[in-house]
């Protein structure tokens, strides 16, 4: 069991501090609670704690004090100040000095809960980074699915269990987050393992093409003329086949593979006779067969034979916190490939990615850190090789939109939406660092239509 993210929280008024005792206990947290800044410092002294959440203004030892403590001594600890409007100021000068965020008095519970659970994911992260480039030479090897994630302990477990029956399988999730690698897997724990694992990506094939490459052809009925030919069931004999992308399968095609499934047998192109066929079919699609609108119609007796088991898999954007180990596991693939000396990812090259959305998911985090490794000089993939729509994520410049300049307006409202999104939603902060009151960013917030924000 993992041990829970251990809180200090400091604050002289006690009421507060019961308040966020109590809030912090119920997320499931170990607190340690203090109305004096002089025992916060004592309590850094004698034990670790994830991550600090102090009032700003206290008699004798104040916020500032505590952060340099927790900077000096315990620079992974991640410190909020809590403070009152009249030093909102004061609060963004300590972010300057490393603290993680603030909460302004009177406080709200969603914003406590929202800010200490970043804090102590972050916490989690910087724990993750040091030992994973330790374990990089024990991570598995091709072919095998890499996670620790909460996320993906579901699909990994139906996963294994589906791999021991004979069921067929449908594996659905976005592209490049791994569904032929969960395939891979089933079949290699499975009974069939012996025998071969064919993948066809229906998407890849014209109509004809898809039926000769899944059922093969007879002698003289092909295009060239050429010798008779096996598909794609008959090599899978025994085995598994692999059908990814089926929602973009032709229906006449579907019509074929539903009469297989049924029949357990086939006919070539162009043959006569039945050949009989053992095959177990994994098949994957980016959302739901039935549901894919604007796509080829998917049969549904089809669809309840191929879906006897499903397995949904999350997106990397889902998986946060798989995103340093499979960085270290790509450094060390393509670290060997290319005969560099690289072993080490910058922390906050790792800190970018973990905020990065991904929509290429594992395939597109795979590019990346090869990129890395191929323009790193040293030992280190640094900042300055993150490809260039990643650098765009922290420099923010003036471009076209669909080949338009955009108005000042529009400027504004983008501007507005950067800065929301750096204070973390936080809209007193963000009126202090736009140089207004909360009433003007509230009026401009409402006549872009982003009250919600």
């Amino acid at each position: 069991m993992v041990n829970p993210a251990k809180i200090l929280i400091v604050d002289d008024e006690r009421v507060a501090l019961k308040n966020l005792e109590y809030i912090m206990k119920k997320e499931g947290y170990e607190v340690v609670g203090t109305q004096s800044g002089s025992n916060a410092i004592r309590y850094l002294d004698e034990q670790q704690f994830d991550v600090v959440l102090t009032d700003m203004r206290m008699e004798k030892v104040d916020g500032m004090q505590v952060l340099k403590k927790c900077r000096e001594s315990h620079p992974d600890t991640e410190v909020i100040m809590i403070t009152g409007y009249a030093t909102l100021e004061a609060a963004v000068e300590t972010m300057k000095h490393g603290a993680f965020s603030y909460i302004a008095k009177p406080f709200k519970l969603d914003e406590v809960r929202k800010t200490v659970e970043e804090a102590v994911g972050r916490v989690e992260l910087k724990k993750g980074i040091r030992p994973l480039k330790e374990r990089a030479e024990d991570l598995p090897g091709e072919g095998r699915i890499i996670s620790r994630d909460r996320a993906m302990l579901k699909p990994l477990d139906t996963a294994r269990q589906v791999a021991l029956v004979e069921s067929n399988v449908l594996i659905m999730g976005e592209k490049g987050t791994g569904k032929e690698l969960f395939a891979r897997s089933i079949h290699g724990n499975s009974r069939r393992s012996e025998h071969a694992f064919v993948a066809v990506h229906c998407g890849s094939f014209t109509e004809e093409l898809l039926t000769d490459e899944l059922f093969g052809h007879e002698k003289g009925t092909a295009a060239d003329g050429r010798a008779s030919k096996r598909g794609a069931i008959e090599e899978a004999a025994g085995g598994t086949l692999f059908l990814g992308e089926i929602t973009a399968m032709p229906p006449t095609v579907q019509a074929k593979l539903l009469r297989m499934l049924e029949e357990k047998e086939i006919q070539r192109v162009g043959g006569t006779r039945s050949i009989k066929t053992d095959v177990r079919i994994i098949a994957a699609a980016e959302s739901e067969p039935l549901e894919s609108a604007g796509k080829t119609p998917f049969r549904q007796d089809l669809y309840y034979r191929l879906n006897v088991v499903s397995l949904h898999l999350p997106p990397l954007s889902g998986r946060k916190t798989d995103i340093p180990l499979l960085s270290y596991y790509f450094l060390k693939k393509y670290a060997t490939l290319m005969k560099k000396p690289v072993v080490e990812i910058a922390e906050e090259f790792i800190a970018l990615l973990t905020d990065y959305g991904f929509p290429g998911n594992v395939r597109e985090l795979e590019n990346i850190i090869e990129r890395g490794v191929a323009l790193a000089n040293g030992d280190t993939i640094e900042l300055a090789h993150l490809p260039e729509h990643l650098n765009e994520l922290s420099l923010k410049t003036f471009k076209k939109k669909e080949g338009k300049i955009p108005s000042l307006e529009e400027q504004e409202m983008t501007y507005i939406q950067w800065v929301l999104n750096e204070a973390g939603g936080n809209k007193t902060l963000a009126a202090q660092i736009l140089g207004i009151d909360r009433v003007s960013l509230w009026r401009k917030l409402k006549k872009f239509g982003l009250e919600g924000e």
